[in-house]
């Protein structure tokens, strides 16, 4: 299983800051996690194509094409702007 959290207004946007998913086909990566979260609707289709929305794995900065293995906690957030 691979565990999902949302922040901000991602989770705001999709009511959820957390789920969890089966592990994705070989290879397993964030990108394939596409079709998975395209099972609950649009606009979790959407996430992965928006290239501004940051994700991390196991709270390590990463990109859609990093790999990931059974257990492991991929964040999705937007980008964090402050002054």
């Amino acid at each position: 299983m691979i565990t999902i959290r949302l922040f901000a207004r991602l989770r705001e946007q999709l009511g959820c800051s957390a789920l969890e998913l089966p592990m994705p086909p070989a290879p397993a990566t964030v990108a394939a996690l596409g079709p998975l979260l395209a099972e609950r609707g649009e606009q979790w289709r959407a996430l992965l194509e928006r290239e501004e929305i940051l994700v991390a794995i196991n709270q390590e900065m990463a990109d859609r094409q990093s790999p990931l293995q059974s257990g492991d906690e991929v964040a999705f957030f937007p980008p964090v702007t402050g002054g």
